[in-house]
Order: C-alpha cells, then sequence, then structure tokens
C-alpha cells in the first residue's frame, strides 16, 4: 500500500509538473506577441519606409485639420463671440477707470492739497471750511477707486478668467460717500463762486488751472467727473449682463449691483441738473477775460448757448 501511495502521488506530482510548464510556455508566447516589435531598419525596404513616412504624415495632415475644425467652429460660435465682447467691456472698463482715477488725482493733489495749505497761510485767500465744503468727500473717493482700480488690474492679470461681481461689492458698501458728495455738489459750486469773487482766490485758481496736467479744463469739470461716474457703472453693468448667460455664476451678483447703482442715479439726476446751470455760468466766466461778477452770482440762470451778432453801426 506504501508502494502504491508512492506511485500514486508520483503520478500525481508528474501531472502538475506538466501543466505548469505549459502555463510557463504560454506566457512566454503571450510576452512575445505584447512584446512591441522591432523591425531592424537596415533590412527594411525603402518602399516600405517612404509608405510609412506618408502615413505618418497623413495622421498628422488628419490631426490637424479635425482640431482646427473645432477651433473654428466655436470661434464662430454665438458664446465665443458674446465672450469676446465681454472682455472687451472689461478691457474698455480698466482703461476707463484708470483714466478716472487720473482725474481724481489731479483733483487731489492738483487743487485740493494746495489749497489746504494755501488756507494755512499767514493771508488765506480761502479757509479752511470752504476748501472742506468745495471737495467734500474727494480725497476718500480717490482711494476708493485706487483699490477698485488695482482690483480690476488684478483680475486682467488672471485673464481669460473674468470675475468681477465681488469688486463691485467693495463700492456698494461706499456708495454713502457718493451720495453726500452728490448732495454737496451745487453747494460746492456756489462755494467757489464766491471764493472766486475774491481777487487772490481767483488769482491763485488760475495757477493750479494752467498746471498741464489739468490740459485746460477748469476746477469745476473735474468737481463734476464723479457725477458721472456712477451712470457709467451702470452703462457697463448692463453691457455685461447681456453678454453673461443666466446661469452664470457672477449674474445674480451683477444684477444686485446695478440695481444698487440705479437707486443712487436717480438722486443724481436730479442733483445734475441743479448743478449743470451754476456749472455753464462758471465755465462762461472763465471765457472773459476780465471775468464778469454777474456771472458768478448763483441764481443767474443759464438759458442758451449761441453766437453773438454783432452789426455794425453805418454811416
Amino acid at each position: 500500500m506504501t508502494a502504491e501511495g508512492g506511485h500514486g502521488a508520483g503520478s500525481h506530482g508528474g501531472v502538475s509538473g506538466s501543466s505548469l510548464l505549459s502555463e510557463i510556455i504560454a506566457l512566454n508566447k503571450t510576452k512575445e506577441r505584447m512584446r512591441p516589435y522591432q523591425s531592424n531598419q537596415e533590412d527594411e525596404d525603402p518602399d516600405i519606409k517612404k509608405i510609412k513616412k506618408v502615413q505618418s504624415f497623413m495622421r498628422g495632415w488628419l490631426c490637424r485639420r479635425k482640431w482646427k475644425t473645432i477651433v473654428q467652429d466655436y470661434i464662430c460660435s454665438p458664446h465665443a463671440e458674446s465672450m469676446r465682447k465681454r472682455n472687451q467691456i472689461v478691457f474698455n472698463m480698466v482703461e476707463a477707470e484708470s483714466e478716472y482715477v487720473h482725474q481724481l488725482y489731479i483733483l487731489v493733489n492738483g487743487f485740493l492739497r494746495p489749497l489746504r495749505m494755501a488756507a494755512s497761510s499767514k493771508k488765506p485767500p480761502i479757509s479752511h471750511d470752504d476748501v472742506s465744503s468745495i471737495f467734500l468727500n474727494s480725497e476718500t473717493i480717490m482711494f476708493l477707486h485706487e483699490i477698485f482700480h488695482q482690483g480690476l488690474k488684478a483680475r486682467i492679470a488672471n485673464w481669460p478668467t473674468l470675475i468681477l461681481a465681488d469688486l463691485f461689492d467693495i463700492l456698494l458698501p461706499m456708495l454713502n460717500i457718493y451720495q453726500e458728495f452728490v448732495r454737496n455738489h451745487q453747494y460746492s459750486l456756489q462755494v467757489l463762486a464766491n471764493c472766486k469773487q475774491n481777487r487772490d482766490f481767483d488769482k491763485l485758481l488760475k495757477q493750479y488751472e494752467a498746471n498741464p496736467a489739468c490740459e485746460g479744463r477748469m476746477l469745476e469739470t473735474f468737481l463734476t467727473y464723479p457725477m458721472f461716474q456712477i451712470p457709467r457703472y451702470i452703462i457697463t453693468l448692463h453691457e455685461l449682463l447681456a453678454h453673461t448667460p443666466h446661469e452664470h455664476v457672477e449674474r445674480k451678483s451683477l444684477e444686485f449691483a446695478k440695481s444698487k447703482l440705479e437707486e443712487l442715479s436717480r438722486v443724481m439726476h436730479d442733483e445734475v441738473s441743479d448743478t449743470e446751470n451754476i456749472r455753464k455760468n462758471l465755465a462762461i466766466e472763465r471765457m472773459i477775460v476780465e471775468g464778469c461778477d454777474i456771472l458768478l452770482d448763483t441764481s443767474q440762470t443759464f438759458i442758451r448757448q449761441g453766437k453773438s451778432l454783432f452789426s455794425r453801426p453805418t454811416i
């Protein structure tokens, strides 16, 4: 029984070894098939080389043509056109904001700060109270828009990803500063007109206005720029929303900012109509060489602008 048992075990072991050998041979054949085919370039037929080269060229050309078609289709798509317009609106906004910050810089550094120093002189041509009344919140508005401008430039640096809604969140809490400026605007021009009746102040102001940076613009012009900035933002937001999909993450924030700015704009509209009369009269007074005290009276009403015709007496 022991011999039979030993023989049985030997027989079983022989079968297992044979199966293992078969598996190894099959595995080696599989590896051979999986191994990349490496041909001997020296023995390869020249015509085969040419055929392979042409095939490679054609595959590359077909791939490039496919991607070119995909890109051209997107470029011509309504979505791409809308995004181009949206980007252009943002670029124009950055440029306009840069110009506005420059205007505020001239207002503050070319007029406000020099007049503050003049008000502290031994013979001040203007009082500190009048300076504060004329330039109410001007310096704060300049600082606010310097921050806003830097934020816009940072967004452009991350192009093509342009997220703007959070920038308007900076402006919205500060609208009360603009509102104070707007409500004070008419009074500021009245104070300025009264100060101009002082010849020392008028002479000093003309020196400031002669600065090349002013480009021939008067102080009244720089004081008026903030009055038109909010309406410009509303127009920009309206254009942005026109090219912002309804499912866009920024849409609700942009719509909210637009509604808040429109509320302030309605208040500003009434103020602008009242102050435009004073501003035009002051501009005309500046055109008269010797000046005209009557036009410095803020109760004077601007009626019409046009050419004056004079007839010479006949002899």
